[in-house]
């Protein structure tokens, strides 16, 4: 219980001091919502959503199935159809200027209406993801909604030459055909030959940018101010106040403890003021699972605290921790994705993210607040965080010492 006591002692110090320190709530407080008001409305509209971008090719004549395909999903507003030459298409998927695109075969119109099948064909880009799902997924449903249509044209027909082997008369069976499809007056009928349906995930209105930016200033400045936390704890064992501590019968983990508490503290009222300030002022959403935006914010509290006691066990000098405190800062916060959003990043650059907590954190946060993901979906952002403060935990632990000597 005494041990409990220095801890909340010892915490209740540290906090006092920060508090007091004009300077530091300046730094760490303030200069951070300047930084995101800034960055905000620089970036104002530059994340807005865009339609959905589909490009088609058809090695058909003109008034043929697959032309009829295109212009009922060209009628659609929520997403852009571009067509284009199958040798052009090609090259610009060689090139990456497209992403891929989905291709009918000259004989599209002809393998539906006489029953031996025809297939589409999709191109695209390994590492395009998103666009080969999509281009798919538009296959299957042409697939699917002309497949069945198919089945009810070959019924009818069937039934037509069965009545004409009656009645002997035969009927005009491209016409029955065109008038499945269409209208007898050659337009297309109200229900789209493809049912084709967009979907949003999550709720998170991505166009705003301070929902980008202000995770991203929360975690460079919740760490930068953990990371300075060492200069004080080296300041306070070079003037053997430490040592005077144990003398009191404080033991060492108690003294850790307190360091520790104080340094977590001082983050979460950074992250309190962060989030109902960017709620109130800059209207950002929290996402589909707040829980998870505000674990995740505790997280790299916890992180961000350890590794400035980590940092105070291993330097010397006062004057060498706070260099390597905003050294370490400065280049994990770009890097982690702070500066600007990882997913805009090259593939390389995304993966050297990962070597820093900053791009787990950032990863999360933009998961959560960008696109709409739920708890599930950054547990590993969140166990990854767990890991990097366990690791700087257990160093803190290994080389703490009270003694400058």
């Amino acid at each position: 219980m005494k041990q409990l006591t220095n801890v909340i002692y010892i915490a209740g110090k540290d906090l006092k001091l920060f508090i007091r320190d004009r300077i530091a709530l300046f730094f760490f407080v303030l200069f951070p919502l300047l930084f995101i008001t800034m960055f905000s409305f620089l970036n104002t509209g530059e994340f807005e959503d865009t339609r959905l971008t589909l490009h088609l090719v058809t090695q058909e004549a003109e008034g043929e199935l697959s032309h009829q395909i295109i212009d009922d999903l060209r009628a659609r507003d929520d997403y852009e159809i571009i067509e284009m030459d199958y040798n052009e298409a090609w090259q610009a998927a060689e090139d990456k200027e497209i992403n891929g695109f989905l291709a009918f075969p000259d004989d599209f119109t002809k393998g539906v209406s006489m029953g031996y099948g025809t297939q589409i064909e999709v191109v695209a880009n390994t590492d395009a993801i998103e666009e080969r799902a999509a281009l798919h997924g538009l296959a299957n449903a042409i697939a699917y909604r002309v497949g069945s249509q198919q089945v009810v044209a070959s019924t009818t027909i069937g039934l037509l030459v069965e009545q004409a082997f009656t009645t002997g008369e035969m009927p005009d069976i491209t016409q029955i055909i065109q008038q499945i499809y269409s209208t007898p007056g050659g337009t297309t009928t109200d229900i789209s030959i493809i049912d084709f349906e967009t979907q949003a995930v999550g709720d998170v209105e991505a166009e705003n940018a301070a929902n980008w930016a202000l995770s991203g200033y929360l975690v460079m400045f919740v760490f930068f101010a953990a990371a300075l936390s060492a200069e004080a704890i080296v300041r306070e064992r070079q003037n053997n106040t430490l040592e005077r501590m144990l003398a009191s019968s404080v033991r060492p983990e108690a003294i850790l403890g307190g360091m520790f508490t104080g340094s977590a503290a001082k983050g979460l009222i950074q992250i309190i003021i962060f989030w109902v300030i960017g709620l109130l002022v800059f209207k950002i959403d929290l996402g589909i699972s707040p829980t998870a935006t505000i674990l995740l914010s505790i997280l790299m509290v916890i992180m961000s605290s350890t590794f400035g006691i980590m940092l105070a066990t291993l330097v010397k000098t006062q004057r060498s921790a706070g260099s390597i405190a905003v050294l370490t800062s400065l280049i994990l916060a770009p890097l982690g994705g702070c500066w600007w959003p990882l997913f805009i990043l090259p593939k390389w650059m995304q993966g050297l993210a990962k070597i820093t907590p900053h791009g787990w954190a950032n990863t999360g946060f933009n998961k959560l607040m960008l696109f709409g993901a739920d708890f599930g979906a950054v547990v590993p952002e969140m166990l990854v965080l767990v890991g990097f403060a366990v690791v700087f935990g257990i160093i803190a632990v290994w080389r703490f010492r009270t003694s400058a000597a």
